[in-house]
């Protein structure tokens, strides 16, 4: 049976709640024990120390009484008495016969007997050698198995305790993460059902974890979707619009072609027909740039100079500004690290600006194309002398279709500043508009970072 991630998140919860206290409950128990034993190996081996001071002040005699008061009824279980090379028991307190692991003045956990009580134990002793005989020093470890026990069963009372909080608090999580799921889903949803307005924005919290990031994400992705959208209804529009009148002038020309009995009159309205074919198939060709530039990966990107880009363009297009009439200039201010770009949409990009310069600015008499820095960014600019565009009319201009009433009459379907920004948009930089005085500036300006992946 699969479970749901809120049900498998609630599982984590629990089983890391249950090992953190099962590892410290542990450490726990280890360390009251050894706490526990190294009291005993001390009180031991300084019980042994003082028999043995007794026995080099007093001799044996001196040892014998002192050990014989050790023989304390209030204590049954300590050890303090001198056995022969048998374990049997001389003088003091203890067993009547040991069993004793070894000889040296180590200190020692373990059975010390086999007769009751002394059996039912381990025990913890030390040996000293005292002439023929031997000294054995330390205590039953009942009263600590008792404690032991004492332990074990409130530790066993932490574990179930901890289990139940693992529960509870696994039950907390996964309410909380489902609830937050849940809430973008509802958004998402809601964009499903056509509500492109919808966003998970106000779900963010703040705290700047993984799902105020989602959020985000999200966010940026309805939002490019909402853009994508309203960019189809418009082109959708304008093609119904735009294509009328250049498909009407071509049944007219192929009409008039087919019509015409003079061959001069059927050569000039072929030549006409073949020209708003061109208009046509070049309006398509430059919505599938736009629509391929929008589609492209980073993986398409390849480290490449700036100012080596500009100096060919400039070397490209110099003799075509120059046929037009035209002062051409190519001014490098600044020279980059190379970036990585996807040179052939960006080359696309600046020669559109370049035909825009010789389309609408050919009565200034000059066009510049600049690599500038602009605050840290590098920036590709084409500047020209003519009318320009107004303030106003800019964000008119950067639409697709969008043509000015002055660009009417000239060939062109208004694609190419769009062509443009999304080239811009794609290496995530922005592209802008601006007063050359008299005339127009169109800048591309990059991120001072190149982006590792295009920036919707």
């Amino acid at each position: 049976m699969r479970l749901s991630v809120t049900a498998r998140i609630a599982l984590l919860a629990i089983a890391l709640a249950l090992i953190s206290n099962v590892v410290l409950v542990g450490f726990v128990w280890r360390q009251v024990r050894g706490v526990a034993v190294e009291a005993l190996r001390r009180d031991t081996m300084e019980q042994a120390d003082t028999y043995l001071g007794i026995y080099r002040t007093g001799g044996r005699r001196g040892l014998d009484a002192a050990l014989r008061q050790a023989d304390d009824p209030a204590d049954p279980f300590q050890i303090a008495a001198l056995v022969d090379a048998d374990g049997r028991r001389i003088v003091g307190a203890g067993p009547q016969r040991m069993r004793l692991a070894t000889g040296s003045p180590s200190f020692t956990i373990g059975g010390i007997a086999d007769a009751a009580p002394w059996s039912q134990h381990e025990a913890g002793y030390t040996v000293r050698r005292v002439g023929q005989v031997r000294l054995v020093s330390g205590h039953l470890l009942n009263d600590w198995a008792q404690e032991q026990r004492g332990i074990e069963r409130a530790l066993l009372l932490a574990v179930l305790l901890s289990l139940a909080l693992g529960v509870g608090g696994g039950l907390v999580v996964a309410r909380y993460v489902g609830n937050r799921l849940g809430r973008i889903v509802r958004v998402i949803d809601g964009v499903g059902q056509g509500d492109l307005s919808a966003r998970v924005g106000h779900l963010v919290q703040g705290g700047g974890d993984a799902f105020d990031r989602l959020a985000h994400r999200l966010d940026a992705m309805l939002d490019k979707i909402e853009r994508l959208m309203g960019e189809v209804r418009v082109v959708s529009d304008s093609l119904a619009h735009d294509l009328r009148s250049p498909l009407a002038r071509l049944r007219s020309k192929a009409e008039a072609a087919a019509l015409a009995e003079d061959a001069g009159a059927r050569e000039a309205a072929l030549s006409g027909l073949l020209a708003e074919t061109d208009l046509v198939l070049r309006m398509l060709s430059t919505l599938l740039e736009i629509s391929r530039s929008e589609s492209v990966g980073s993986d398409r990107f390849s480290p490449t100079p700036l100012a080596e880009l500009v100096e060919e363009i400039g070397e490209l297009y110099a003799p075509v500004v120059e046929d037009a009439g035209l002062a051409f200039t190519v001014s490098i201010e600044s020279r980059p690290a190379a970036r990585p770009l996807h040179r052939e949409l960006l080359t696309q990009a600046v020669t559109n600006l370049i035909d825009n310069a010789l389309r609408h600015g050919v009565s200034g008499g000059e066009i510049t194309l600049r690599l500038s820095d602009a605050q840290g960014r590098p920036a590709i600019a084409v500047e020209d002398r003519g009318p320009g565009i107004a303030k106003a009319d800019r964000a008119q201009a950067l639409r697709r279709f969008g043509r000015l009433d002055g660009a009417r009459t000239l060939p062109g379907a208004g694609l190419g500043l769009a062509l443009v920004e999304a080239v811009t948009r794609l290496h995530g930089g922005a592209f802008e508009l601006a007063d050359n005085a008299p005339g127009l500036v169109a800048r591309i300006l990059l991120p001072a970072r190149p982006v590792a992946e295009p920036i919707a």
